[in-house]
Formats: C-alpha cells, structure tokens, sequence
C-alpha cells in the first residue's frame, strides 16, 4: 500500500526548492554563484524565505528518501535496490552531464564569470563548464552514495538497529536532534557547502531506521501540531537571529538554532502530512509523477532568465522573479515531458528505461 504522504511530501518540497532558487537567484545577502541584488532597496526582506526553507527542506527529503528506501528492500533485493539507485541516480549525474546537463553548466559557469576569462585555459573551461552541470544533482550524488553505505550497514547489524528504530517514542524523537547537530559538525565540503556528507547521511538513516516504522509516524502524528508551533518558534528566532548573514555556510550552518529548528521542523512536517495528507487525488497525482523533472530540470529556467534578461537589465526586477518563477516551472515541466519520451537519452538524463508511464512511476519511490 502506498504512503501517499510521501509522495505529497516530495512534491511539496520540491515547489519551495523551485521558489527559493528564485530568491536565491537574486539574493542581498552575498551568497555567491548566482546572480545577485537586482533591486535598489535597502534591504530585501523578503529574501527572508530563504531562511525559512532552507535549514530543513533538504534535509526532509533526505529523510523521505529513507523511508522509501526501507519500503523498497522491503521486497526487493540489495542487489536489485544498488542497481536501481545507480540508474536512477548515477546515471544522471554521470552520463547525463555530457547528455543534456552541460547546458545547465554552460549558464552556471556564465554567471560566474568563468567562462569569460582569458586567465583559464579552453580546456579548464569546458571541464568547468560540465562539472558545474551538477548544479542541483548533488542531492541525487549523495543519495547513491548513501544507499551503497546503506546496503554495508544492513549486511553488519542484520535488523537489529531497524527493530532498535521501532521503538523509539517521542522522547527519544526529540533527543535525535543531539546527533543531528554533531553531525552536522562534521563531513562538510569547504567552498561546495551542499556536500554536508554527515548530517545528511544522519537524515537518511533516521528515515530508514527510525521514521519508516508506522508506529514511529504515529507518534509523529499525535504531536505534530505540537512539533509545528515549536518549529514556528525557532524559526522566528533563526530569521531574526542570522538574516542578512549567510545561511548556507559556516558557522550559520553549523549553529545550534540552525541545525534545532531544521530537524524540529522536518519532524513537523512528516508528521502533519501523515496526519492531515496521506491522500491521492488528481492534482497530488500529477505534481508527484512530475516532482522529480521538476527537481532536475528547474535551475536551468530560473537561471537562465537571470542571466540573459536580469543581469543585463533587459528586465525589471519584479519582471525578473515573476519570469524566473514561470521559467522554472513550465521550463522543468516541459523538458521533462520531452526527455522522458525519448528512449535511451531518458535513460541517460533521467535513469528511465522502462516505458514512460511505468518510469514515472518508478520516480516517486527516490
């Protein structure tokens, strides 16, 4: 039986990563690679939503991809589960950057400037320009990665830690946030700041572990208003705390309030999506077959608008986030609906093989 608040959970999150890239896109807070403050205020308060979303959104789908995880070894093999991770993930980050995401490269590189210089080689120049096609793909880098650990991990603790998991109470819920914050101390990537290999890694275990167990979600369920208006609190005293002040790196990252108010608030939502969506209709339907090319596709369309039309100020700035916006949603929707029907080079960009309709549907259990 499908967990239908899984899937909500995923495309849900997958809309705010599309809006926050458009803020990000044109951030006043000095956050690099993007385009930048394109207005003539002062401040930009509204780039406060960056700081609402981004210390948990991430770190809630890589909860999810636990769960999912557990719910397809459930009935398929370790062998059968590395095999279709790696299509579905490796592949893509792999063969897909030369197939169609050095594009995504190309604007990235732009952007920086790199692809303007006369100091770096032709070569460095092309390199640059397909590593940097990774762009939004190092979640899918990290997934495949953590699923091969997943697989050792299983071999040597033989379900003793999954039974452990299951009986976890709401006390014990509440002291995970004990790991979550020294493992965010450590494994981080200089300069690349997403790489975070410990406390993600830490998000998908507990998924696969601990949250995968029903009698855990309806813990989760029972307090989840509880866990919502405590995640409000510390989202305010995070927003006030560090706005204007960089969130995606350290010490902002790496602080006490960061790391407390992203794991209360992913707890939040589990559970109030357990509890209030675990449904299916034909809008939830639709979003959650197409959240993953949303997911890949998106950052070309938002980027692109900044380059070509923001950064030269062909466009206005509201024009510019309006259009960034469009751009993202329509561009990701329409390439994947493209892509997804052409055979082999779906295979190579999206890690489909199978007959369009069965792949979509193979889509929602990353």
């Amino acid at each position: 039986m499908r967990k239908n608040y899984l899937d909500n959970i995923r495309w849900f999150t997958v809309v705010l990563v599309v809006i926050y890239h458009v803020f990000y896109m044109y951030n006043a807070e000095g956050i690099v690679g993007v385009i930048g403050k394109i207005t003539d205020l002062d401040v930009q308060y509204y780039d406060v939503f960056q700081y609402i979303v981004y210390p948990w959104f991430m770190v809630v789908l890589f909860m999810v991809s636990g769960i999912s995880s557990k719910l397809y070894l459930d009935n398929h093999t370790n062998k059968e589960f590395i095999k279709s991770r790696t299509r579905k993930l490796l592949v893509p980050v792999t063969i897909g950057l030369f197939a169609f995401q050095f594009i995504q490269g190309y604007v990235n590189v732009s952007i920086s400037g790199v692809i303007q210089s006369d100091e770096m080689p032709m070569i460095g120049k092309v390199i640059a320009t397909i590593l940097s096609g990774i762009g939004v793909l190092w979640y899918m880098q990290l997934l495949w990665l953590f699923s091969l650990f997943l697989v050792l991990i299983r071999k040597i603790e033989k379900g003793k830690l999954l039974k452990l998991g299951g009986k976890a109470n709401f006390t014990i819920l509440i002291l995970f946030v004990v790991p979550a914050f020294l493992t965010a101390q450590i494994l981080n990537t200089p300069v690349i700041v997403v790489y975070r290999f410990g406390y993600y890694f830490f998000a998908f275990l507990l998924g696969y572990y601990v949250l995968s167990h029903d009698e855990v979600i309806e813990v989760l369920k029972k307090w989840s208003l509880i866990l919502l208006a405590v995640s409000v609190v510390l989202g305010i005293m995070f927003c006030i705390n560090y706005f204007g002040d960089n969130y995606a790196d350290k010490p902002v990252n790496r602080s006490v309030l960061f790391v407390t108010y992203g794991y209360f608030m992913c707890l939040a939502v589990i559970g109030c999506f357990a509890r209030y969506f675990d449904f299916a209709n034909a809008f939830t339907k639709w979003m959650s077959l197409r959240s993953f090319g949303l997911y890949v596709f998106h950052y070309l369309g938002v980027s692109s608008v900044g380059l070509y039309l923001a950064k030269p100020g062909i466009i206005s700035a509201p024009v510019a986030y309006i259009l960034s916006l469009v751009a993202g949603f329509a561009g990701a929707y329409i390439l994947y609906e493209i892509i997804s029907r052409i055979p082999v080079y779906r295979w190579a960009v999206l890690g489909i093989k199978k007959e369009n309709h069965n792949a979509k549907k193979e889509m929602k259990t990353i």
